[in-house]
């Protein structure tokens, strides 16, 4: 949209957007754009779904001190030591915290959170078909569709999505789809016979069709993630040859690898747009975003990139994936607020915090994110 297009009503939103960020939970009567939120996603948007019985392997923890230990003071299953993204993004909406799905006591009348830490994009059949079992988990996109579907059930949206029931639960929802896609990729890491062309296909394959059953069932507001540079990951600077950098200092292959499948999926996503016009589909570009604040990482205050916050084994990384955070030999950082990585693979809330700033702002999502609540005003 160009300046000169802007209209009176995108700027309100944006600046009345923007001082809710930061004091929405301050006012007592904030403004609400969305009754609702529903999330999906892997351990990036999971607030809970996930236990340490049931998590990815090598982190297996999520459940134990000093998990959540910034911002609830108490684990709550989340794989950082405070907010996640999404958190941000329900608090800016002057919602409250999503609660997991496998909840059966929250309340749910704002939203769900669907999302599973390991969750993959392609059906989790796929992997073990292939002898790919790094991972417990065995939940994947489809997955959360079904207990989607359960919810809408649970709600009496079972039949025509334009019976009221439907309309209620679907209309005024923004769908969150966090990044789904870095743990199929990070199953053929380990000497595994299925090619990264294949996993791209499948997995593209599989968000693509996931996003146009949501479309298909009534969603009109939809934000979905890329995925972010995972040669950043402090697992992967652990393992990569020490001769595979790019300009960020990261793993160049990866990085190179995450951006080829978002150029590819942002071109499915435009044919999305095409088929339903009627709705606003976002593109949260997570690997820009990250790139720009490692880039700039003393504008944001962050002193270390690539070492944990929260591990053990010493040396440049202090990451041993056998000794992960929570774990008995692990240790945490009095200053996790300068650190980037928090356990090896999952972030800080205070990198969780820029990121979401990132996307709301409008800097790093296409369409802006007021060009997307300027819709839904107008809607009504």
């Amino acid at each position: 949209m160009a300046t000169a297009q802007i209209s009176l009503i995108t700027i309100t939103t944006i600046l009345i957007f923007s001082s809710h960020f930061s004091i929405a939970t301050k006012t007592g009567i904030p403004s609400r754009p969305f009754k609702k939120v529903y999330a999906f996603g892997d351990s990036y948007t999971d607030t809970g779904n996930t236990y340490s019985s049931t998590g990815p392997s090598s982190f297996t923890y999520v459940s134990n001190p000093p998990y959540g230990t910034t911002f609830f003071h108490h684990p709550t299953n989340r794989y950082s030591d405070g907010r996640l993204m999404i958190d941000f993004v329900v608090q800016a909406l002057s919602l409250p915290f999503l609660p997991p799905y496998r909840d059966p006591k929250s309340d749910k009348s704002y939203g769900v959170n669907f999302a599973v830490a390991g969750s993959t994009a392609i059906l989790h059949s796929f992997f073990v078909k292939n002898n790919i079992t790094l991972d417990i988990t065995p939940q994947s996109l489809q997955t959360q569709l079904i207990w989607f579907n359960k919810f809408l059930e649970s709600k009496g949206c079972n039949g025509s999505t334009r019976s009221q029931e439907c309309k209620e639960a679907l209309t005024d929802a923004l769908f969150w789809v966090g990044e789904i896609g870095a743990n199929d990729y990070a199953y053929t890491s380990f000497g595994s016979s299925v090619s990264r062309t294949t996993i791209q296909k499948l997995a593209i394959y599989s968000v693509t069709s996931f996003l146009q059953a949501l479309l298909n069932k009534g969603a009109k507001y939809i934000i979905v993630q890329g995925l972010p540079p995972t040669g950043c990951l402090t697992l992967s600077m652990s393992l990569a040859p020490t001769d595979d950098r790019d300009d960020m200092g990261c793993v160049g292959s990866l990085n190179k690898q995450s951006y080829l499948h978002n150029t590819i999926f942002q071109a499915k996503l435009n044919d999305l747009r095409k088929k339903f016009p009627q709705a606003v589909i976002v593109y949260a570009d997570f690997w820009n975003a990250y790139a720009n604040i490692v880039k700039s990482a003393k504008n944001y205050r962050f002193r270390e990139l690539f070492k944990v916050c929260c591990g053990s084994g010493g040396g440049t990384y202090n990451f041993d994936a056998s000794s992960t955070c929570g774990s008995p030999a692990s240790t945490a950082c009095t200053n996790p607020s300068q650190y980037i990585n928090w356990d090896g693979v999952h972030l800080t809330e205070a990198m969780y915090k820029v990121l979401a700033h990132s996307f709301l702002n409008g800097t790093f999502c296409h369409p802006t994110f007021g060009y997307l609540l300027e819709k839904k005003l107008q809607s009504g």
